[in-house]
């Protein structure tokens, strides 16, 4: 397995970082693994919903099936999903509002299976470096 996790400060109120966040349209403005959606975003974001996104993990192209997990609107967005090769994939972002209208935005990841274990190193260097580039994209947009 492979944990990664970033955080950062952005200097927006939680409900604008939240827009920036479920704008599938804006997407890929700040995302730094997504290249597209196939079907298009999720048509309603609620729990058990499902969507397909083509991303790019390590340099590689890869398909994932996504399941919403958990949803708590300008709070918390929990998804998890299939990926090639019998990975499995879990995002999590929680939104922390702080009390000078800044918001608090971690994401957490996690990847498992057997193709992980063989890479789990270079995973976790690429997959967190992609996680303080989105972090940085989606400030610079609410901002």
């Amino acid at each position: 397995m492979a944990e990664v996790s970033a955080e950062a400060r952005i200097e927006a109120p939680a409900e604008k970082v939240w827009a920036q966040l479920t704008d599938w349209s804006a997407y890929g403005q700040w995302n730094a693994t997504h290249t597209s959606f196939p079907n298009g975003g999720p048509a309603a974001l609620e729990v058990g919903g499902t969507f397909q996104e083509n991303m790019k993990l390590m340099g590689f192209p890869a398909e994932v099936e996504w399941t919403v997990e958990e949803l708590e609107p300008a709070r918390v967005l929990a998804i998890r999903g299939k990926g090639p090769m019998a990975v499995s994939v879990a995002t999590r972002y929680t939104l922390t509002p702080e009390g000078d209208g800044a918001t608090a935005v971690r994401i957490d990841g996690e990847f498992t299976g057997a193709a992980v274990s063989l890479m789990a190193g270079k995973l976790k260097d690429s997959a967190t470096a992609a996680l303080n580039e989105s972090l940085r994209k989606l400030a610079g947009l609410v901002t």
